[in-house]
């Protein structure tokens, strides 16, 4: 790959169709990448080309451009280029610049968080099904993607039901030594009690990886053989229990709604465009299965048809996933063949990209494009409504304009312990749960219960990174509003920390409860200007109280799961040299972590399978070292 920066004298004042016949005397036909920016050197397009001297060469031209071309050559003061091998590998780095660089005239993915998959361990002799996302680095077989977390957790429980696999960490298996709630609900086999052998276990692993590859109908089979041979020996305990097994089977096939006969791995994307507004619906088919849905609404690139805009949002979309084999598609695409040969070439395995016309893949893409639809229906109702609640709000608290980002502030502790901060972010599309953050509170001498102290350790923690990162404030992150939970002193004192940052020019709105704390009859205030009321049944009231419940739900999440996280910390986790097998020994000895951590020298000793040295090595980590 060639970084090719021409030296062509350009003038950042000069613009348009001129500016862009220059550097196309200084390319040749090789294939690559190239960047559009305005004077002010911003990036205002990313593109790929086969031959980068015939592609720039066609924005030379002062005719035959859409007015959305037109708009961008009109702005375009300087280029920049990347010259690759192939044509794939430029199609490939094209993707990965413009999710980096989100410039305005691309097709932009915004939600691109990961899938879940559920996984079987392979590395115990007592398999593990749980949920898992991210990189697949523990050895098992992963199954999925699944839509949703809410998805794969409605598979767990009912495959919890069916195959009785246990879902609990290698380190707790190995602690156990009676049956856990699990096992008294008939959730799971228990096989960290031995009350199901190690070959008994592996045929329901077997099962419920069947299961989970689409072989649902001969696991169905096989169970009821075994009810009715249970049935005839008068075993009816064991005949009832594969009868609620079945039933769970039953209730997990019903619950994913169309499964395809035909089709057994596929990817269905369609689009639905309207208004200048675009929803993709993926729906994910693995082994005959449908694993859900995703709606995403991606940037049009301020005008970019159906087949751009499904082209970058393959693109984008599958630049950190693994597709499937088939990617069903409502419309086609720019360079179909070259977007399956780059996804081939990235996956390992054949791609195959179809438009289909006929058959049950017709049906699985026009069942999708109905959901793009009607989501994107839904969707530009509820912009519509925020986008009136957002100029109500401007016109209550006399802001320039509508704000495009509102950040909420809360803190969550119990009398000090435990702290956590919390941000939320709204705007025109409504809440912007990727752009939430948390913030463990670090500040060694805060009075526990400071909650102004925290404050202050989170707003200047937030816009210190902001100005580091983004000094000129061109980026989307810099809010136009503040809420802050208090009144007059807390904003006063909020305002004292924006103005030592340095950060004076973003409104602010401290909102506290109003008299006998009764949600509606919040006061408002700004700096410099008298405490004021709205209307009981003002909309932007309940917005405001939505926004300031959303911050106190996310907040007292994130303090939970802090201190959840702690209270469930073993000590004996930290300790060199005792893994599993050796914290069992001690917990079965001691009969509890706190009483390992008092033991004396002679006492941890005593342990079958502790060593000296390592009696040593634990009194010390909990004495000299403590």
């Amino acid at each position: 790959m060639t970084d090719t920066d021409p030296n062509v004298s350009t003038d950042t004042k000069r613009t348009g169709h001129a500016v862009i016949a220059e550097y196309v005397r200084q390319l040749n036909n090789a294939p690559g990448v190239y960047r559009m920016l305005d004077g002010q050197g911003r990036v205002l397009y990313v593109g790929k080309a086969k031959s980068l001297k015939n592609r720039v060469s066609n924005y030379a031209n002062r005719s035959g451009h859409s007015a959305r071309i037109a708009r961008m050559i009109s702005q375009t003061a300087s280029m920049m280029f990347l010259t690759t091998k192939t044509e794939t590998e430029a199609l490939l780095l094209e993707q990965n610049l413009i999710k980096q660089l989100k410039p305005h005239f691309n097709v932009l993915l915004r939600d691109d968080k990961s899938f879940p998959n559920i996984l079987v361990t392979k590395d115990h002799a007592y398999p593990q099904i749980r949920k898992h996302r991210g990189a697949k680095k523990t050895k098992g077989a992963y199954y999925g993607p699944f839509a949703s977390a809410d998805a794969v957790n409605r598979t767990l429980n009912q495959l919890q039901k069916v195959f009785l696999l246990r879902n609990c960490s290698d380190s707790m298996f190995e602690s156990r030594t009676r049956p856990c709630l699990l096992y008294q609900i008939k959730r799971c086999a228990g096989p960290c009690v031995g009350k199901v052998s190690e070959a008994d276990y592996a045929d329901l692993v077997k099962d419920a990886e069947r299961f989970l590859s689409g072989r649902t109908t001969k696991v169905q089979s096989e169970l009821a053989e075994e009810m009715q041979a249970a049935s005839d020996a008068m075993e009816f305990e064991r005949a009832a229990a594969l009868r609620d097994r079945i039933a769970a089977l039953t209730k997990v096939q019903s619950s994913q709604g169309i499964n395809p006969r035909g089709v057994t791995e596929a990817d269905v994307i369609a689009l639905h465009m309207e208004g200048g507004q675009a929803c993709v619906q993926v729906f994910f088919i693995r082994a005959n299965q449908n694993w859900g849905n995703k709606d995403f609404y991606p940037k049009t690139g301020a005008g970019a048809d159906e087949a751009e805009v499904l082209r970058g949002f393959i693109g984008q979309f599958y630049d950190t996933k693994e597709p499937a084999r088939t990617l069903l598609l409502s419309h086609d695409i720019e360079e179909r063949d070259l977007m399956a040969e780059a996804l081939t070439e990235k996956l390992g395995r054949k791609v195959e990209i179809a438009v289909p016309q006929r058959g049950e893949k017709m049906e699985l893409v026009s069942n999708a494009a109905r959901n793009a639809r009607e989501s994107l229906g839904r969707k530009m109702a509820e912009s519509a409504t925020q986008a009136k609640l957002l100029s109500g709000l401007a016109e209550a608290f006399d802001l320039d304009a509508p704000p495009a980002r509102i950040e909420v502030y809360d803190n969550s502790h119990i009398q000090g312990a435990h702290a956590v901060g919390a941000m939320i972010v709204a705007g025109p599309d409504g809440y912007m749960k990727s752009q939430y953050r948390k913030f463990n509170i670090k500040g060694d001498g805060l009075t526990p219960g400071d909650d102004f102290g925290m404050m202050k350790e989170v707003l200047t923690r937030r816009f210190k990174r902001l100005l580091k990162e983004d000094p000129d404030r061109e980026s989307e992150a810099w809010p136009d509003l503040l809420l802050i939970d208090g009144g007059a002193g807390q904003v006063s004192a909020v305002q004292q920390i924006m103005e030592d940052l340095g950060v004076e020019d973003i409104a602010m709105i401290g909102v506290a409860k109003g008299i006998d704390r009764d949600a509606g009859k919040e006061e408002f205030h700004r700096t410099g200007k008298r405490p004021m009321a709205l209307r009981r049944n003002d909309p932007v009231l309940y917005f405001i109280q939505r926004l300031r419940d959303e911050a106190h739900r996310f907040a007292i999440g994130t303090h939970r799961a802090k201190r959840s996280k702690t209270i469930a910390a073993n000590p004996l986790d930290d300790v060199p040299g005792v893994g599993a097998g050796r914290k069992k020994a001690l917990l079965a000895h001691f009969g509890s972590a706190k009483a390992v951590t008092n033991a004396s020298l002679d006492d941890l000793k005593a342990v079958k399978g502790i060593s000296a040295a390592l009696a040593e090595t634990i009194h010390g980590h909990f004495h000299e070292n403590g």
